[in-house]
């Protein structure tokens, strides 16, 4: 693959078999997502997800509520099942692939550029095959590259409107994903570096577009109002906590990283933004400003953040589609200002390595969650780690059957949203405490569980917890069962029979039963919601 000079006619005849290549590689590779996106059983936090999609809260203590209607979008059509679940993600990647392609079009002009920028993410783990897991991230994804994209359009034509349309996609990321804020410095730094800074500063449309964002974010202002701002506080904990420097979560962030983008997408991306960046402050180029401050700003903040505090996988997700068009751009700029030849040779070899290199590890992973029968990972594997709750749900079934009960109960949100989704509505599943998640939730159908005998299932040591304290039902111990991925196991749960007791959906906001455990990457005692000011 290589990047021609600027041309302003319509392809040639080899630029048309490039494209053509492109969009089979495309069609290939969604396929592969649709399969994937059929074939594996949920993840726990997927089925988190989906749970939200089946209830009317205008938006949730973890996450706003984009997700949600991201799913309620696919299972419309699939109904509720793996594809329909995910398959909104797989819509969001072809949006994105599409944005990302127009970006790179008009600043470019470059077939190449624009065949590079959408193969791009296909060489990623992160889109090329995650994508079909649905989580927040990939809701937000497709708005927070449109914002780039109504700001592009804006720098290229001087049309203040585009502010509004970038407020409006700013408002719907944020609907998606509060990470997506992190982009408010490239925005700010794209608003005042450049000359043009008096000219926006005493326009409405800056200003407007701000009020347009708050607007359409407001569904998640309205319901933290309503609920002492809980998602802020949840969320907040994140931004704050400090568990003391640590060497190994730091060497988690940069091989997550290295994996997901690319072992070799990644040094390439990098060294393109601080190209860009370099020449973007110095030379005051305003989309150069924006490109690569809206990668570099939360790259080091989660690099930094990583060094007390395990980062999420997703975290950064949203961020690396700005830096593909920027590690495009910056080698088609290269290219027309002349610089040696050897500099050019070498960003194209590394962009074309990085591109044939990653889908082909994409592709690796795909055959090894869908056809392999072996288990390399062992209890670490990130998909496999949380498979097998099949075994559990039939297990719970059983004791359903034998004892007579009318609804299951659990103490983990992952235990309950799997249940929950593996029992589609058969059997009420609540979980007992941690009731805060689950503010303006609909009735779980509590005429089948009031005065109704129960099962608990949950995981080992769940059901020593001292939260018990709080639960005066009455526990008959029925047995327990592994939970196994490809002959391994990877967790052991408890079944029991709780009577006597029926439990409360709404429980006081000082009661153990209402607080939530606030990180899920260390252990906390369930005390920790009073972090969040409910003491």
């Amino acid at each position: 693959m290589t990047i021609a000079p600027d041309k302003s006619e319509k392809p040639d005849g080899a630029e048309r078999r490039l494209m053509l290549v492109a969009l089979l590689i495309i069609a290939a590779m969604t396929a592969l997502r649709i399969i994937y996106a059929s074939a594996l059983e949920l993840r726990t936090d997927e089925a988190y997800y989906w749970t939200w999609s089946k209830e009317a809260a205008l938006s949730f203590l973890d996450h706003p509520p984009g997700i949600a209607w991201l799913i309620r979008f696919g299972t419309a059509i699939f109904g509720d099942t793996t594809l329909g679940v995910r398959f909104g993600g797989i819509v969001a990647m072809l949006v994105t692939q599409l944005l990302l392609a127009d970006i790179v079009r008009r600043l470019t002009h470059d077939v190449r550029a624009i065949v590079a920028v959408v193969l791009m993410p296909e060489a990623a783990l992160y889109y090329g095959l995650l994508m079909a897991k649905v989580a927040p991230d990939v809701a937000a994804i497709p708005f927070a590259v449109a914002v780039i994209w109504s700001l592009v359009r804006l720098a290229q034509s001087g049309d203040g409107r585009w502010w509004l349309a970038a407020g409006l996609f700013a408002g719907l990321a944020m609907l998606s994903k509060f990470t997506v804020v992190m982009f408010a410095p490239a925005v700010a730094a794209f608003l005042l570096v450049p000359d043009w800074r008096w000219r926006w500063l005493r326009s409405p449309y800056p200003y407007l577009a701000v009020l347009i964002a708050l607007a359409t974010f407001s569904p998640v202002l309205i319901w933290n109002v309503q609920h002492d701002w809980a998602s802020f506080r949840f969320q907040g904990v994140r931004a704050t906590t400090n568990y003391g420097i640590s060497l190994r979560t730091f060497g988690d962030y940069i091989g997550l990283q290295l994996g997901l983008v690319g072992f070799v997408m990644l040094p390439v991306v990098l060294s393109a933004l601080a190209m860009t960046a370099w020449r973007g402050y110095r030379r005051r180029e305003p989309l150069a400003i924006l490109l690569s401050t809206a990668v570099l700003v939360p790259f080091l903040y989660f690099l930094v953040k990583s060094l007390t505090l395990r980062v999420g996988d997703t975290w950064p997700m949203f961020m690396w589609p700005v830096g593909f068009v920027a590690a495009v751009v910056n080698l088609v700029t290269l290219s027309r200002e002349n610089p040696s030849a050897r500099m050019i040779r070498s960003g194209l070899f590394w962009m074309k390595t990085a591109i044939v290199s990653g889908i082909a590890f994409v592709v690796i992973v795909f055959l090894y969650y869908v056809v392999a029968p072996w288990n390399l990972l062992g209890k670490i594997d990130p998909i496999g780690g949380e498979a097998g709750y099949e075994q559990v749900a039939a297990r719970a079934q059983a004791a359903l059957d034998e004892t007579g009960a009318t609804w299951i109960a659990t103490t983990d949100y992952r235990t309950y949203a799997m249940m929950r989704w593996l029992f589609r509505g058969r059997v009420p599943v609540i979980e007992l405490n941690e009731r805060g998640r689950f503010q303006d939730f609909r009735d779980p159908g509590m005429d089948r569980i009031k005065d109704h005998a129960g099962i608990y299932v949950g995981r080992e040591p769940d059901n020593r917890s001292s939260l018990w304290a709080s639960i005066p039902a009455k526990r008959e111990p029925l047995g327990g069962v592994a939970r196994s991925w490809r002959g391994v196991v990877t967790d052991t749960y408890v079944i029991e029979k709780l009577s006597g007791w029926t439990p409360e959906l709404s429980p006081p906001k000082d009661s153990p039963l209402f607080w939530w455990r606030v990180l899920a990457f260390f252990p906390l005692s369930p005390l920790a919601g009073r972090g969040l000011g409910w003491s």
